[in-house]
């Protein structure tokens, strides 16, 4: 039995929540977003608590339904207050620089790198060095963090790279003579 589907999940007040079949709809100050439910996976809201039932007897549904009940707690937090990640670019030359809808890198490459921020999302940058990746989806803020990432993950020996503010790189010993 799951114990995370079980905890109910409370709705802040100037949370809107619309249930239409399947599709469930949260809407508030960050934004809107939208989710279609599982057949087998039923929620029940009443009076700004959220509720999801589930048959106990299908090991399946019983897994999904913790799943729906993280989903729709992350849409509930996402819309309310959202989501936040923070990178930090080590090395010497690395810098970030945020226009509009693009995040220009330089990462010691022989070219800048441009990232395209997609729609939804927010990037600061309010050093040189650090990146801020603001948005409602807690999916998409993770996906574009991870992206950025990508383009220079830190390495074991000198630590160089784009890093998670709070990741910690486990450092190599480098080669005796």
């Amino acid at each position: 039995m799951s114990r995370i589907a079980k905890n109910p999940i409370t709705v802040p007040k100037d949370v809107e929540i619309n249930l239409d079949g399947q599709l469930l709809t949260v809407k508030g100050k960050k934004g809107t977003l939208t989710s279609k439910l599982h057949k087998k996976v039923k929620i029940n809201i009443v009076s700004g608590v959220i509720n999801v039932h589930f048959d106990r007897s299908d090991k399946i549904v019983n897994a999904l339904s913790g799943t729906t009940r993280a989903i729709i707690n992350n849409m509930v937090h996402g819309v309310n207050s959202g989501f936040e990640k923070k990178l930090v670019l080590i090395g010497v030359g690395y810098r970030a620089q945020s226009k509009e809808k693009l995040l220009n890198l330089s990462l010691g490459f022989s070219h800048p790198v441009e990232f395209e921020i997609p729609n939804g999302i927010t990037i600061e940058t309010p050093t040189q060095t650090e990146i801020v990746i603001k948005g409602c989806d807690k999916q998409i803020v993770g996906q574009v963090a991870a992206n950025i990432r990508s383009y220079r993950p830190p390495e074991p020996y000198k630590g160089k790279g784009i890093r998670y503010s709070d990741e910690v790189i486990v450092r190599k010993e480098a080669k005796k003579k």
